[in-house]
């Protein structure tokens, strides 16, 4: 029997490796890229056509030829998203105002004191929310939180989820973890109890609404779960079948592991 290819249907491209935060979680701000050697937009030419774009980093916004990047990656997929810190905030509203069809994410770790302290940044949690706001006076609709949960936080998770449906903002989750290019081996969730128990906390909540998309973030907050107490996977990975990385220097990966 010939098994066919599978030709992916997401991409995620890491612009850069420079980055203002000061993470906990990561340090890759102290691996930045070179300029000169970071993707170029001709490079991402070159990149096959998919339903959906992440631009992540690093920070995507300290690229300052990020509005030609983004007229090629929409010539690629209906559907392009942005992963930001939110702090460069004059910034993200710009490019938002050529670009009223992007996404945005600005990863937000907890309430003002948690998420300045585990992001690195004094003022982080005021400027992730303003750009948050300001995007949606201006009527964006793919807009929202996102969430890496870790020992510290999953507390605050509860108290931001809560926000995003106050506010009508989309709201992602991710467990925290290490990666090469984070340059971090301790990133471990080591209470795992109190984690997993504000995960069914929140599970609880998303189960309750009457949105079908809540529904299938509760069953993803599972796998979280599943992750966290060292379960196999609910789900088979599809790395390098229906996703794949591409990072900074053009180098194309499976996935960010």
């Amino acid at each position: 029997m010939t098994v066919k290819p599978c030709k992916p249907t997401d991409m995620c491209i890491i612009l850069t490796y420079r980055c203002p935060m000061r993470c906990k979680m990561c340090n890759i701000w102290d691996y930045p890229t070179e300029r000169s050697k970071e993707i170029t937009p001709d490079e991402i030419k070159r990149l096959p056509s998919v339903k959906f774009i992440n631009l992540t980093g690093g920070e995507p916004f300290v690229r300052e030829d990020l509005e030609e990047v983004l007229d090629i990656c929409f010539t690629k997929s209906p559907r392009v998203v942005i992963s930001t810190s939110g702090w460069l905030e004059e910034r993200v509203i710009d490019i938002a105002k050529k670009f009223p069809n992007i996404g945005i994410r600005i990863s937000i770790e907890g309430l003002s004191c948690k998420n300045d302290r585990l992001r690195g940044k004094e003022g982080g949690f005021d400027k992730g929310l303003r750009t948050l706001l300001t995007l949606k006076e201006m009527g964006l609709k793919d807009i929202g939180f996102g969430c890496t949960v870790s020992n510290d936080n999953s507390a605050d998770m509860l108290s931001l989820y809560r926000l995003s449906r106050a506010l009508g903002l989309e709201f992602a989750t991710a467990a925290f973890h290490n990666s090469y290019y984070f340059h971090k081996s301790d990133n471990v969730i080591t209470n795992k109890e109190e984690v997993c128990g504000n995960f069914e906390k929140l599970i609880n909540m998303q189960l309750k609404e009457p949105r079908p998309k809540s529904w299938f973030r509760a069953f993803f907050n599972m796998g979280l779960i599943n992750y966290i107490e060292g379960n196999r996977r609910m789900l088979p990975c599809e790395a390098g079948m229906i996703n794949f990385f591409v990072e900074p220097y053009g180098d194309v990966y499976p996935c960010n592991g």
